[in-house]
């Protein structure tokens, strides 16, 4: 019987493999055997195993613990994605080194003091009716009592907020079940204002409490002005969970130190986790969050701490708002069922799992059956007329994660000290299933497993501990997330995952497909406001703009190259950097910075960011794009120039026509006489077009010509004393003056030929709709940083480009669409070889490239004026 299961075993990871029975039980033996693997081993391999380009059914938000940030990854393949910037900087995504997310972190300031680390812990996924909707993930930090929320259409933390009154937070982020609130506990009791209170007035000053957080979910921001507090006695409030459905409007929290000890070990007296163990029980705090939420609309109802909203425990009480009820000793989770009739608290402490009733809870309110009252006069109900059933579980046990069949009693519970993971019954309370984990496992994974709708299938051992599995790497260990399947009768481990940052708190999972993020921004979104952004640039626009001591820089990326690529600034001058990535292709993210000024920004494809710093330091900086883009990436660069503007720079190039004889000047001089003559030829050319075409009736050509005759009118002057020293023979001042007049001349040109192109639209045909859309489409894709219509530039002339293929207008869209597909095209290959240049696939729709021909067809209508 075995044999024959061995080879069933064998024919099914062949066929998964995609090789014979016999190659497979060949070259699978000799793999098994040469590693060490289990059929088990394969199993499970099989069971993880993603194919090249293949997608996971989960996503994952792990907490990133002490490195301020959040970790995602699938399952079940267990692949890292993404580290998300929140309370901490992120170089990769520049997160905290341009201007955007340095407002955000600055956001997180708290009583003015900047904060640079962070400890997230519990992330939580914004609920429509009890189930995830896949919009915003929030996340707390610990350390420092803030909350931050990440908008998961492009994966970006939004906005920080602090809490005015707690000293740290452990209890949070929890939402209710249409994200109207967000219910945030405090952990270590403390005094509400930020005034000193010795130790020994600790029951009389110091407090607990749990803000309850206002969310607009359709914008996905916290509203302080419309949140509150409820103030606790200091019995170290810990993890929280909304009710749900039956239980709709109440709050849940635990507690441990309800002996309210305060240590003092360096006092001779036992240490806090000595007297914080003493009693048998704690407290689970029950409170009507809806009922307080209308409550703190009444300034009578509240105290004002910090400019914020406090319910003090007294108005909570009188309004039968506030419960306590005996929980097991330092417990930790609390956790709704989807249907909100019970509420399980585990015990570190305890080896049992304690199922409350909310109808016995509900009950015991209606009917005021207290078993008596705590010393701040709240109060309580009592365990054994409120409870449901206890089950005896194991050591240590911390967190619940309900199962696919949850209705039967379906929930999974981590045993911290026995190192595993209990699957069991909560409305019998009886165990089912066991699984050991390595090691001491914190919180439990489940997919969706806190929802209305938990979806079963995998739980993830979230291990503090790794120890033996994997190699070794120096005294710090990675910590490890297990996988777990939980499909069949018993639970089978998976996979191990080290986790390269610690220490990874909590996590949550929802289904992929819940998730609808964008692949690209549309073109000059700024992405923390969603609008466009005041730096937005597209090609053409890229300009130098002074104010002041103040430069602004309007610059595009695309591949290959920034533009602009010389920036000259003084000696002690703010710049700002607005850039632009032109691309919109997926994927194609540029990143920017400028050497020695601790300036970095990550540029998806149509984002707009800004850089700000003071130019500071004198000497030359290159910029360049940090992420490796293409071929010519290395090329994509420019230089920053800071210069003294107190100083008197030697010219080097005065240098070299000091060393250069009289031969070599007069062939220096005739070569700037030369492109100055043919500069002046374009700029005739376009004062003759300008002229023929009546631009004075235009005033904002008029308007534009007129600044560039500003320009050229200077050079007369430059020109008579250029030619006075070529006279004389003092060829290095002629030099000097010619070059005077390039500089004119170039200006004249630049403004020239935008009075040209203005004119042009001016006279031009007009624009159908679609022409018009195409415009824009054209624009937006940044076609123009590589075409100039009428003529050749860092890619071909478009003019015409319709009659130079068979079904022209059909190639076009073809080559828009799909470029990567024609490479090959014997045409495209000369033209990649002539400009060295390869158009990218820029991601349009059919329908913008439909716009674009209409575009092009009009711009061969008016092929007289380009």
């Amino acid at each position: 019987m075995n044999s024959m299961v061995k080879r069933l075993s064998m024919v099914a990871i062949g066929a998964l493999v995609g090789v014979s029975m016999a190659s497979a039980e060949t070259e699978l033996d000799k793999v098994m055997k040469e590693r060490g693997l289990t059929q088990q081993d394969l199993l499970a391999a099989a069971k993880t195993y993603t194919p090249s380009g293949g997608r996971d059914k989960y996503i994952v938000f792990s907490s990133g613990g002490q490195s301020g940030q959040i970790m995602v990854y699938g399952v079940p393949s267990m692949r890292i994605l993404k580290y998300i910037g929140v309370f901490t900087p992120e170089p990769w995504q520049g997160w905290g080194y341009d201007d955007d997310t340095k407002a955000i972190l600055a956001e997180g300031k708290i009583r003015g003091k900047q904060i640079t680390w962070g400890d997230t812990h519990h992330p939580a996924i914004s609920e429509t009716d009890g189930k995830y909707d896949g919009k915003w993930l929030v996340i707390n930090d610990k350390a420092n009592p803030r909350l931050a929320v990440i908008d998961l259409k492009d994966f970006v933390t939004k906005q920080i907020v602090v809490n005015p009154v707690f000293k740290s937070d452990h209890g949070g982020a929890f939402f209710t079940p249409n994200s109207e609130y967000i219910l945030e506990a405090c952990q270590y009791g403390a005094p509400f204002d930020n005034n000193y209170h010795p130790i020994e007035e600790y029951k009389e000053t110091y407090r607990g409490g749990v803000t309850v957080w206002k969310f607009d979910p359709k914008i996905g921001r916290i509203q302080p002005d419309k949140s509150f507090t409820i103030e606790m006695p200091p019995y170290m409030q810990d993890l929280s969970d909304a009710g749900k459905e039956a239980s709709y409007g109440w709050g849940f929290t635990n507690s441990f130190n309800s002996e309210m000890y305060t240590g003092g070990i360096e006092k001779g007296l036992p240490p806090m986790e000595a007297g914080m163990s003493r009693n048998d029980t704690d407290f689970l705090h029950v409170y009507n969050w809806k009922k307080l939420a209308e409550l703190a609309k009444d300034d009578k109802n509240v105290k004002i701490i910090n400019g914020h909203r406090v319910v003090p425990i007294d108005v909570a009480v009188k309004n039968d708002a506030l419960f306590l009820i005996p929980e097991p000793k330092s417990p930790h989770g609390v956790d709704v069922s989807p249907d909100g009739k019970y509420i399980v608290v585990c015990g570190k402490l305890d080896t049992h799992a304690t199922v409350y009733s909310w109808d016995k809870i509900k009950k015991a309110i209606d009917n005021k059956d207290y078993a008596g009252k705590d010393p701040y006069g709240i109060p309580i109900l009592d365990m054994k007329k409120t409870a449901h059933c206890q089950a005896e579980l194991g050591l240590g046990p911390l967190h619940n994660q309900y199962g696919k069949n949850w209705k039967n009693g379906e929930i999974y519970t981590s045993l911290y000290v026995d190192s595993q993971v209990v699957r069991w019954d909560y409305l019998k309370c009886k165990v089912v299933d066991r699984q050991n984990v390595n090691y001491n496992i914190g919180h439990l994974c489940g997919m969706e497993g806190k929802t209305e709708d938990p979806q079963g299938d995998y739980i993830i051992a979230l291990n503090k501990l790794a120890i033996d599995r994997f190699n070794e790497i120096g005294p710090l260990h990675p910590q490890n997330h297990q996988l777990i399947d939980i499909r069949g009768k018993k639970m089978q481990l998976l996979y191990d995952m080290p986790v390269p940052l610690g220490e990874p708190h909590q996590a949550v999972a929802i289904r992929a497909s819940k998730l609808k993020p964008e692949v690209r921004y549309k073109m000059g979104t700024s992405a923390f406001t969603g609008k466009t952004h005041i730096g937005k640039t597209l090609a053409g626009q890229e300009r130098i703009v002074r104010k002041g001591n103040h430069v602004y820089v309007y610059g595009t990326m695309v591949r290959s190259h920034i533009n602009p690529e010389h920036v000259t600034v003084n000696l002690g001058d703010t710049v700002t950097f607005y850039l632009t990535n032109l691309e919109r292709a997926e994927d194609e993210t540029h990143g920017f910075t400028v050497d020695l000024y601790n300036v970095h920004t990550s540029l998806e494809p149509g984002k707009t960011v800004a850089v700000t710093f003071k130019a500071d330091k004198e000497g030359v900086f290159p910029y360049y794009c940090t992420e490796f883009c293409s071929a010519l990436h290395l090329e994509m660069m420019g230089y920053l120039l800071v210069k003294d503007p107190n100083k008197k720079y030697v010219s080097a190039h005065k240098l070299k026509m000091a060393k250069m004889s009289k031969e070599e000047l007069e062939k220096e001089y005739k070569k700037i006489v030369a492109t100055n003559a043919a500069t002046d030829k374009v700029i005739q050319s376009v004062v003759k077009f300008l002229k023929e075409n009546h631009y004075e009736k235009y005033p904002v050509v008029a308007n534009l010509v007129k600044d560039a005759l500003d320009q050229y009118g200077k050079i007369p002057e430059q020109k008579k004393k250029a030619d006075e020293a070529y006279k004389k023979g003092d060829l290095e001042k002629a030099i000097l003056f010619e070059n005077m007049i390039w500089q004119y001349m170039v200006k004249t040109a630049d403004v020239g030929i935008r009075a040209r192109d203005l004119l042009v639209k001016k006279l031009a045909t007009p624009m159908s709709p679609a022409a018009k859309r195409g415009y824009e489409a054209y624009l937006e894709g940044g076609c123009n940083g590589c075409h100039v219509i009428g003529k050749v530039s860092s890619g071909p002339d478009l003019v015409g480009v319709l009659q130079r293929h068979e079904n022209g207008e059909k190639w076009v869209k073809e080559w828009i669409l799909h470029p990567e597909k024609m490479y090959d095209n014997p045409y495209i290959k000369s033209m990649t070889n002539y400009f060295n240049l390869r158009m990218p696939n820029q991601g349009m729709t059919e329908k913008q490239v439909d716009d674009i021909i209409e575009y092009l067809k009009w711009i061969d209508k008016n092929a007289n004026l380009f």
